[in-house]
């Protein structure tokens, strides 16, 4: 008895493509050809495609079957780490469903960072932007701190956002300064956000340069020249720090 190749396929349930796939990994020895040139795969054939199958839904990678299917010593610890990766994308996947069931709980856009799905919707498309780079360029501790500053909201955060390209110098002082008292304040109750790219995980140089990049792009004339001023403000130390409560 033997069979073609897509008739193979079929008593695995699999298609003619993933049988010839198997072929060029070296998993599936290629069958003598009939007269007429077509392949004629053995029951040999049928086993040892359905071993492979069977492990494969089983979530053994490709690269890893060979070594099981020897059954030797090896193949043993092989299966123990199939296992450990199976574990692991099981982690994987609980921890990207809990992700989503976020996502649809607060009703956020599916690229929203993780942790950022109650703020998500009253974000602006530049901030979102700015969201996703800095979920990138940030370790997790000055992360929590920037979500921090987020959630407490601030309306100079919501004046600067809405400052127009064509704003006059007097216009752009006067917010700069408010936002240097916002900006001390927030050094004061979070200090991480201080070098906020410090230990970033692809590295500060870096950090700052895509930064400095994406603030160049994403923002207009005058909230650049706001930002200078912030940074001219904080080295004069002209800036007016609200005070921390006294003790009593």
């Amino acid at each position: 008895m033997s069979w073609s190749t897509s008739e193979l396929a079929r008593l695995a349930s699999t298609t003619t493509a993933t049988v010839r796939h198997y072929h060029r990994m070296g998993l599936l020895e290629e069958p003598e050809r009939r007269s007429n040139g077509y392949k004629e795969y053995t029951a040999v054939h049928l086993v040892r495609l359905l071993q492979i199958r069977r492990l494969a839904d089983r979530g053994v990678r490709l690269t890893r079957i060979e070594a099981i299917l020897r059954d030797d010593a090896h193949s043993a610890a092989v299966l123990e780490e199939v296992d450990a990766e199976l574990e692991a994308s099981m982690r994987d996947l609980a921890r990207a469903r809990a992700e989503l069931a976020l996502l649809r709980e607060h009703r956020a856009r599916a690229d929203t960072p993780s942790g950022f799905e109650a703020l998500s919707r009253g974000l602006s498309e530049r901030q979102r932007s700015l969201l996703t780079l800095f979920s990138t360029v940030m370790d997790p501790d000055a992360l929590t701190a920037f979500r921090e500053g987020l959630t407490a909201g601030n309306d100079v955060d919501e004046e600067f956002e809405a400052l127009p390209a064509t704003a006059d110098a007097e216009t752009v002082d006067a917010l700069a300064r408010r936002m240097a008292a916002t900006v001390a304040e927030a050094d004061r109750e979070r200090p991480r956000l201080r070098d906020p790219v410090a230990g970033s995980p692809v590295g500060e140089d870096e950090a700052r340069k895509v930064l400095g990049h994406a603030f160049a792009e994403l923002f207009n004339p005058a909230q650049l020249r706001a930002l200078q001023r912030v940074d001219e403000i904080r080295r004069d130390g002209t800036v007016d720090t609200p005070r921390a409560p006294e003790s009593p």
